[in-house]
C-alpha cells in the first residue's frame, strides 16, 4: 500500500469529517423535530346553489355552421371576406378566411366578433356610442366598425360573428347576421 503524504492525510481527513459532520447533522435534525400531529382530513367546499352559475355555450358545429353560412353569403354576392365566430369571452372557436380575402381581415373579423359579443349589440350600432364614448375604442382587442352580431341564448350573449373584408361595415354585418340566422336565431 502506497504511503499518503501529510498533504493528501489532512485532505482525506477534513473530507472524511465533512462526510461524518453531515451525516451526524441529518440524523440530528431529523430525530430532533417533534413528533408530527396526524393530518387532518381534507374539507371540501360547497358550491351548490347561489354559488354558482350556469352558462350557455355555442358548440364548434353550430359556429362552424354559422361561419360558412356567413362565407356563402359573401361569396354569393362576389365578396371576399373572413368570417369569426368568437365564444362568450372572445376566443375564437372557428374562423374561416375566404379565397382571396385580406391579410388584415383575419385580425379584424376576430376583433369584431368580440366586439359585438362583449356588448350584445351588432358593432354597427356601437359605432354611434363613439359620439358620446370615444374612449370606447382603446378598450383592447375591440374594433367599432360595422361588421359583428352577437349571438344570445335566453337574452345573454354567448358568442359573436365577425366578418371582415367586404367593401363596407354595412355588407360586413350582412354576412353576419346571415350566420346568426343561420343558427335560428
Amino acid at each position: 500500500m502506497k504511503k499518503m503524504s501529510p498533504r493528501a492525510r489532512v485532505l482525506t481527513g477534513g473530507v472524511a469529517a465533512a462526510a461524518l459532520s453531515a451525516g451526524t447533522f441529518g440524523a440530528m435534525s431529523a430525530t430532533a423535530a417533534p413528533a408530527a400531529a396526524p393530518a387532518a382530513p381534507a374539507r371540501t367546499a360547497d358550491a351548490s346553489g347561489h354559488h354558482l352559475r350556469t352558462t350557455s355555450h355555442l358548440t364548434v358545429d353550430a359556429a362552424t355552421r354559422a361561419a360558412q353560412a356567413a362565407l356563402k353569403a359573401a361569396e354569393k354576392d362576389g365578396r371576399h371576406v373572413t368570417v369569426a365566430v368568437v365564444d362568450r369571452n372572445g376566443t375564437p372557436l372557428v374562423t374561416l378566411r375566404g379565397d382571396g380575402a385580406g391579410p388584415q381581415s383575419y385580425e379584424s373579423a376576430i376583433r369584431k366578433g368580440f366586439t359585438a359579443v362583449s356588448w350584445n349589440a351588432p358593432t354597427s350600432e356601437l359605432v354611434k356610442r363613439l359620439q358620446s364614448a370615444p374612449n370606447l375604442k382603446d378598450i383592447p382587442g375591440t374594433l367599432f366598425l360595422g361588421g359583428g352580431a352577437p349571438v344570445a341564448a335566453d337574452g345573454a350573449p354567448v358568442a359573436g360573428i365577425g366578418v371582415a373584408g367586404a367593401p363596407s361595415g354595412d355588407l360586413d354585418e350582412k354576412y353576419a347576421q346571415a350566420g346568426v340566422a343561420s343558427l335560428g336565431h
